[in-house]
């Protein structure tokens, strides 16, 4: 068994706890990450407001992921792709 075999194994309990509770608190993530951004767009004065709105959106789809959101159907999602050779 390779290590990174090992690890997934070993970080599969975890997994559920976050999935648990991404899905029970996945509005106050959410939240958490509007607050978030507006303080950063404020701080830097909208020099990064595309990056910032980037960012968001990209949080707000792995707190979907984690909580199984995406499809409605309750399934986990398919694990990525391996990186090309």
């Amino acid at each position: 068994m390779s290590f990174l075999d090992t690890l997934k194994t070993k970080l599969a309990p975890a997994r559920g706890k976050v999935s648990d509770l991404a899905q029970q608190h996945g509005d106050r993530i959410d939240h958490g990450i509007e607050k978030a951004a507006r303080m950063v767009d404020q701080r830097t004065k909208g020099k990064y407001t595309d990056k910032i709105e980037t960012g968001t959106v990209k949080a707000r789809h792995a707190v979907d992921r984690l909580a199984h959101r995406d499809d409605g159907s309750g399934a986990p999602p398919a694990p990525p792709a391996p990186p090309p050779a």
